[in-house]
């Protein structure tokens, strides 16, 4: 009879020790996703080559009026040029033409002598031709993608071919007349 009476008793302290061991499992288990997800979200973070390349301060004194150089910002080349008079003429006289990606020239240059773009093409990433004086500039005298065969204007305006935007302008600034800040 002593058995009967202890066991209600019994059944509350069962469920008492289940309600816990389930809540201790799932605490458990709450703690063991975290510690996963954790160095997952956590390796999508920049490396420190990227975070160190957020700015690149490049030096214009050096370039001539025609000629331009190639630099790397966070792994992608950038176009810097020193367009000519008549660059600058074509492209303004540009602004009226039927373009894919309308955009004026004075919205793509900050300094109409100076040129600055991310030098990938927009169809596939591609870099096109046209930063030395013995490639091909294409049919209207800026930018060629010999890979499918996108035409970029002097602005890196595109003109023909399977390109469907401009070349991209990255953030630029002009610390003084000699040098731009890139990012």
């Amino acid at each position: 009879m002593a058995d009967t009476a202890a066991s209600p008793e019994s059944g509350d302290e069962d469920a008492g020790r289940r309600d816990f061991l389930i809540l201790a499992a799932g605490a458990m288990g709450v703690v063991g996703a975290a510690s996963f997800a954790w160095p997952l979200i956590d390796s999508m973070n920049p490396s420190a080559e990227v975070l160190a390349l957020s700015t690149v301060d490049v030096d214009l004194d050096p370039i001539q009026e025609g000629q331009s150089i190639t630099i790397v910002w966070q792994g992608k080349p950038v176009f810097v040029r020193r367009r000519t008079k008549a660059e600058i003429e074509q492209a303004l006289k540009d602004d009226s033409a039927e373009l894919r990606d309308p955009e004026k020239d004075g919205d793509r240059a900050q300094k109409p002598d100076w040129l600055v773009m991310i030098g990938l093409c927009t169809h596939l990433g591609c870099i096109p031709l046209g930063q030395k004086s013995t490639d091909p500039k294409g049919e209207f005298g800026g930018w060629f993608c010999p890979c499918h065969g996108s035409h970029y204007d002097t602005a890196g305006r595109i003109r023909k071919g399977p390109a469907p935007k401009n070349l991209p302008l990255p953030p630029y600034k002009f610390v003084d007349d000699k040098t731009i800040l890139i990012g």
